[in-house]
C-alpha cells in the first residue's frame, strides 16, 4: 500500500510477508507494538471498524491473522475494486458459480452453494483440461476399448455396457487436485481454487473392475491409462489434452465406476457424457471425462499429467517458492482430509441479540473417512464436536451439524476443522508446499456479523 492508499499487492501476501507491517498499514497499529497491547487500544477499535463490529475474542486472535472478511473478499468488508473471478455464465449451471480459467474452462462453487446433501448438477465445479468436445449425437452408440495387458480386448458401446453389466450407484465426493490451492503462499501455478473444486453427487454406472475382468488382466499388468474425446488446447490431434492413470490395486476398488448417469440424469456432456470414470478418492483428474480408451500398462502411466510436478507432490518438504527436485516428487493420490461451513454463508448478519449461530457444512476424506469435526469461533483457543450425520456409501461427504451460543453481537469468525480416521486434522494453514499446489486443505473460515 503506498501513500495514497492504493493496494499493491494482496492482503495474503501482505500479511505473509510482515504481518507486523500489515496490522500498522490497515489498522494503524506501530510496528513493533505488542499484538496484546495494540487490541486493547486504538489498534482494535481500527480493526472493529474495518470488520465492521466490535470483536468478542479479539483476545484470542492470532497475531498476522487475515480476519476472514479480508481475506475471502465478501461481505461485511469491502473488497478492493480488482478484476477478480467472474461468475459463470453457463447453461444449466448457477450463475453463482466462478470461473477461474476460461481456457480450458474451470469454475468452482462458493462454499456456501454446497449445502444439499447430494450436489445438484448446476452447481456442480467445472474442470476440464483441453477443448470441451461437442455432444454425442446417438449416446447408447459412443465406444471405449480396453486393451494392453488384457487377455481379450474388448470394445463396448454405451448400449452394450449397459445390457452386459449391472450397474450400481453411489453418492461419492469428486474434487480436484488443486483444490484449496489458494491457500498456499507464496502464490502456487495453476487456477486458483479455494474449497470449491469438490462436489458430492450420485453416479450411476458400471464398476469398473467388473470390465476388467471381463476383458481378463494378465500378470503383467501394472497400471492404468486413461484416455479421451476432449481436443488439445492447441487443437492438435496428436497431443492429449490429459491421460491419467493409477495401479490396479485402486483400479479394482469396488466403486470406481464406468458412469453413464449423474443425479438420476444421462450425463451433461460439460461433465464428460456419455460416458466418463469415477475414481473416488483421488484425484479428479483420473476420473477422465469423455472415456475413449483404457489401456493396461506393465509400467507406471507416463502419459500427460503424470510427469514432472503435475499431480505430484514433494516426498521431503521444500523451501516455499522453491526450486523442485523433481526426483524427490510422488504422484498424488488420496485426497487430504477437508471440511466446509456451507451455512451460514461468509459475510452473513445475524439480528442483533442472536445468542446462537446454527452452523452446518461438510468434510470429506480422500480414501479415509471423517472421524470428528469440530468448530470455533474464538480463533481456535477452544473447539465443539459437531453431530456427524449417517453417510449413505464409502466415498459419501460427511454432514456435519452444530448450535454455537453467542456471547454478545460482534464479528465472528466461524473455523471447521475435520479430523480423519487416521488421526490427521486440518492445519491452520496450507501445507507442505508444491509448485502446483496440490493438498492445500487449511482449515475453512467464514465471517458472521451480530447485529
Amino acid at each position: 500500500m503506498n501513500t495514497q492508499g492504493r493496494i499493491e499487492r494482496s492482503l495474503d501476501e501482505l500479511y505473509s510477508d510482515d504481518h507486523e507491517r500489515a496490522d500498522a498499514l490497515l489498522h494503524g497499529r506501530r510496528t513493533g507494538a505488542s499484538r496484546r497491547g495494540f487490541l486493547n487500544g486504538a489498534g482494535l477499535a481500527a480493526m472493529s471498524a474495518t470488520v465492521g463490529a466490535a470483536i468478542p475474542f479479539a483476545g484470542d486472535m492470532p497475531a498476522g491473522l487475515l480476519p476472514a472478511a479480508h481475506a475471502q473478499g465478501a461481505p461485511p468488508v469491502p473488497a478492493p475494486a480488482t478484476k477478480g473471478p467472474q461468475p459463470l455464465d453457463f447453461p444449466g449451471k448457477d450463475k453463482g458459480l466462478v470461473v477461474l480459467g476460461d481456457r480450458p474452462l474451470v469454475a468452482e462453487t462458493p462454499e456456501h452453494l454446497l449445502d444439499e446433501e447430494t450436489t445438484p448438477l448446476s452447481k456442480f465445479f467445472i474442470r476440464t483440461n483441453g477443448l470441451i468436445p461437442e455432444p454425442a449425437g446417438d449416446a447408447e452408440s459412443w465406444k471405449f476399448l480396453v486393451d494392453g495387458e488384457v487377455n481379450q480386448r474388448l470394445e463396448l458401446s454405451l448400449g452394450e455396457l449397459k445390457a452386459r453389466f449391472t450397474p450400481k450407484t453411489y453418492r461419492m465426493v469428486l474434487e480436484c487436485g488443486g483444490n484449496g490451492r489458494s491457500f498456499f503462499q507464496p502464490q502456487a501455478r495453476g487456477n486458483p481454487w479455494t474449497n470449491g473444486g469438490a462436489g458430492c453427487a450420485e453416479w450411476t454406472g458400471v464398476p469398473l473392475d467388473d470390465v476388467l475382468k471381463a476383458a481378463g488382466l494378465k500378470d503383467t499388468a501394472k497400471y492404468t491409462a486413461h484416455y479421451g474425446a476432449d481436443p488439445h488446447l492447441s487443437g492438435d490431434a496428436k497431443k492429449d489434452s490429459l491421460s491419467r492413470g493409477m495401479p490396479i490395486a485402486k483400479a479394482m476398488e469396488e466403486h470406481g465406476l464406468v458412469v453413464f448417469a449423474m443425479n438420476g440424469e444421462p450425463l451433461p456432456n460439460i461433465h464428460g457424457g456419455p460416458v466418463r470414470l469415477v475414481v473416488p478418492g483421488w484425484p479428479a483428474s483420473l476420473s477422465h471425462k469423455w472415456l475413449t480408451r483404457i489401456t493396461i500398462r506393465d509400467r507406471e502411466h507416463d502419459g500427460q499429467g503424470m510427469t514432472g510436478t503435475s499431480y505430484r507432490v514433494p516426498n521431503k518438504p521444500m523451501v516455499p517458492g522453491g526450486k523442485a527436485d523433481e526426483a524427490d516428487f510422488r504422484i498424488l493420490e488420496s485426497m487430504p482430509v477437508r471440511s466446509i461451513v456451507t451455512s451460514p454463508a461468509n459475510g452473513a448478519r445475524l439480528p442483533a441479540g442472536s445468542r446462537a449461530v446454527a452452523m452446518r457444512g461438510a468434510a470429506w476424506a480422500g480414501d479415509l473417512t471423517v472421524s470428528r469435526v469440530d468448530v470455533s469461533i474464538d480463533f481456535g483457543a477452544t473447539w465443539i464436536p459437531t453431530q456427524l450425520a449417517p453417510t449413505r456409501n464409502r466415498y459419501d461427504w460427511s454432514r456435519w451439524s452444530v448450535s454455537v451460543p453467542l456471547p454478545s453481537d460482534g464479528y465472528y469468525e466461524l473455523w471447521v476443522r475435520a479430523t480423519d480416521s487416521a488421526g490427521k486434522a486440518q492445519p491452520h494453514v496450507a501445507a507442505n508446499w508444491n509448485p502446483q499446489g496440490y493438498g492445500g486443505n487449511a482449515l475453512h473460515r467464514v465471517a458472521v456479523l451480530v447485529g
